[in-house]
């Protein structure tokens, strides 16, 4: 790439961070929260004041737009993703962001909240960006790196081709969702409408990573019913579905198959949530693992374990309830091998050395893969996300922005 980058990417981003824009898991309306569209209109807006002329926001709460192609090659169309709300882990609301100048390594003290600190030998990745300057929240809020990064790193990418458009590039369609963050990011995206051909999500941590995998995933629910009576004459008779469900927990394996105790690429069995009464109990999991053929067997590790408690009971009984959720976008991108080696080639134009990584999660792009548009995840530099001591080098998103530009280049380059 030959023509410089004048970057708005930072004052795109402490804008777009200070829209409270949180999901809410326990929603039943799409998207969750009203709110979240404040920031969609916001984008809306400026697409069309740079001359997007196609830009809007549906009723669903995804924005929809269009770079042109300038280029007469038959280029693939490419699709650039981000989502606009942020985790209900942490408030949204007031989001005060801080910019920490040439930063040298020390210890930050956020102002509102001094018991917030940033500390490198914690957060390791703060001693890679000396001389960075470094955005934070004041402690009192999380910032919304993840994922308003990736939508100001779009804007500016959109930004600077409306500005030059003496670059030969592809048609490039721009996506931000709504509700990523409580896993309906994609629901009711529109594909006929969004007519691209790949796909990229831009909604990664470190600089130069790119993520070509990630797990696949399953729900399951465990519906325990006990044998409920009257407390006071319950003896040799009461059968306490909280219990039993507590012990069927007790069940499971202790040393493997949990979150907190594997890493890398081992699956796991995670329970999030327990409730009941005496008569009926229900608990939720997730299970997670990178090959998509182990998942039944980790619905048997709870099946098993159910089984194994209930013989102890004659008058209760359980249901298992397992829900595909996604599944390794890497069995998609393996089909399509340029459209990881194409972002991978950007990365070097971008000046870094490309890393390819697995996410021990999912993304929009693991669902967006199986519903037709192979996606894998570009970094935009968010750190430390859902928490109060989120942070964001302002180096980092440009070197972000930077790899777009560049990989939109790359697709146009190698198509004839």
């Amino acid at each position: 790439m030959q023509t410089p980058i004048q970057h708005t990417v930072t004052e795109r981003f402490l804008r777009y961070v200070q829209v409270d824009t949180q999901s809410d898991p326990d929603s039943t309306t799409f998207p969750s929260t009203e709110k979240q569209k404040d920031l969609s209109r916001i984008l809306v807006e400026e697409l069309l004041e740079m001359g997007i002329t196609d830009a809007h926001l549906d009723a669903h709460g995804y924005v929809y737009a269009t770079l042109p192609a300038t280029t007469t090659k038959k280029v693939p169309t490419i699709c650039f993703c981000s989502h606009v709300d942020t985790s209900p882990d942490a408030s949204g609301t007031g989001v005060k962001p801080q910019v920490y100048r040439n930063y040298q390594g020390q210890k930050i003290v956020l102002p509102g909240d001094n018991s917030q600190v940033l500390d490198p030998a914690d957060l390791t990745d703060l001693q890679n960006q000396m001389g960075h300057d470094i955005i934070t929240t004041d402690g009192t809020t999380l910032l919304g790196g993840d994922d308003k990064a990736g939508v100001a790193e779009i804007m500016d990418m959109v930004h600077h081709f409306i500005t030059h458009p003496e670059i030969s590039h592809g048609k490039v369609r721009v996506l931000f969702t709504p509700d990523e963050e409580v896993g309906r990011g994609v629901d009711h995206v529109d594909m006929e409408k969004l007519g691209a051909d790949f796909g990229y999500t831009v909604d990664g941590g470190r600089r130069g990573t790119l993520e070509n995998e990630t797990f696949s995933a399953d729900a399951a629910v465990l519906t325990v019913e006990g044998f409920g009576i009257h407390p006071g004459y319950a003896k040799d008779k009461l059968e306490n579905a909280v219990k039993i469900a507590a012990r069927i927990l007790e069940r499971l394996p202790q040393d493997r198959l949990s979150p907190e105790t594997t890493e890398g690429k081992a699956p796991f069995v995670h329970p999030v949530t327990i409730s009941g009464t005496a008569e009926k109990a229900e608990i939720v999991f997730i299970l997670r693992s990178f090959n998509s053929d182990e998942l039944p067997g980790l619905a048997e590790v709870i099946r098993t374990a159910a089984e194994d408690e209930l013989r102890n009971y004659h008058r209760s009984s359980f249901q298992l309830e397992v829900k595909e959720q996604y599944r390794n976008l890497k069995e998609i991108l393996d089909q399509h091998p340029e459209v990881v080696s194409h972002a991978e080639e950007a990365i070097r134009r971008a000046g870094m050395e490309p890393e390819l990584g697995s996410i021990r999660g999912g993304t929009d792009g693991s669902r967006l893969s199986f519903m037709g548009l192979p996606c894998p995840n570009i970094f935009a530099g968010e750190k430390a996300i859902h928490s109060k001591l989120e942070w964001i080098s302002v180096q980092d998103m440009e070197l972000a922005v930077k790899t777009l530009v560049e990989l939109v280049c790359v697709w146009e380059e190698r198509s004839e």
